[in-house]
């Protein structure tokens, strides 16, 4: 027992992983909050290419497992416009596998049925034929549409939201907004029912700080992005670590919870393990 409790999902992030003695627990849903350009983004697509070079080798061994599956949900991008972006920041050898260990869920037609984007920008098919498609979605329910896809994904496998900042801001008010915090709770809750990891990105400054909190009070962990100024005078991307539950108090003892971050072509996204002097 005690040694399952210690397992731990790689982040595949090499420089991140050792402090995290190894990587998340799994089961664990993950805030990713971060300013324009600050990391978040480039966090998420490190680990997904390095997880997928590692179930490519067969990697296992030691405290971690690699996720069964991994799942990128989105509500605005194409599947193809999102490899390409990552196609051109990063050098092959990182992104080469990643078509063929990730599925894709791409729930952009439901969201932009409920605006006024012409259909011809974003759908494919005759009017019946969407018409049909959106009947099956439960009457256009984007909530309800991502509980069915997630429902569908493998246990123990990890899962990317990109990005709450789509489908949050429109949900800010009145009921709306109690119902998507609930699910937000209820998906906390199923992350440790299923064994699996949940990355969901959030854009910091689109809702205001009291919404933020609320979305952060609903997962294990908050993981900060933002830029600062050096002393240089030059900007410093950072990543803090406001919160995660069962990790903490290492992080603590270790004072490593606030790190500078560089983002390349060749390592993606790195971190370096020493305590940001304030």
């Amino acid at each position: 027992m005690h040694d399952r409790l210690r397992l731990r999902m790689p982040t595949g992030i090499a420089s991140l992983d050792p402090v995290l003695d190894g990587g998340v627990p799994p089961g664990s849903a993950v805030l990713l909050l971060g300013e324009h350009g600050a990391g978040n983004v480039e966090f998420v697509q490190t680990s997904l290419m390095q997880l997928s070079l590692r179930k490519q080798a067969g990697t296992t061994g030691g405290n971690f497992m690699l996720p069964d599956g991994i799942s990128y949900v989105t509500f605005t991008r194409m599947r193809e416009d999102i490899l390409k972006e990552m196609a051109l920041s990063f050098n092959p050898g990182l992104y080469e596998r990643l078509e063929e260990n990730i599925v894709f869920h791409d729930l952009s037609e439901l969201y932009f049925d409920a605006s006024i984007v012409p259909t011809d920008w974003y759908g494919e098919g005759s009017v019946i034929e969407r018409l049909q498609k959106r009947q099956r979605k439960e009457n256009g329910n984007i909530l309800a549409e991502i509980v069915r896809v997630l429902d569908g994904s493998p246990k123990n496998s990890l899962i990317v939201l990109d990005s709450l900042t789509d489908i949050a801001p429109p949900l800010a008010e009145g009921p709306r907004w109690h119902a998507f915090i609930a699910f937000l709770r209820g998906l906390q809750r199923a992350s440790k029912r299923w064994n699996t990891t949940i990355y969901l990105l959030l854009t910091s400054g689109i809702l205001d700080r009291s919404r933020e909190l609320e979305i952060a009070d609903c997962v294990d962990a908050t993981l900060l992005f933002r830029w600062e100024e050096s002393s240089a005078q030059r900007r410093q991307r950072v990543m803090h670590f406001e919160k995660f539950r069962g990790v903490m108090p290492r992080l603590e003892d270790k004072d490593l919870v606030k790190f500078a971050v560089k983002v390349s072509a060749a390592g993606g996204f790195e971190v370096r393990n020493i305590r940001v002097v304030v």
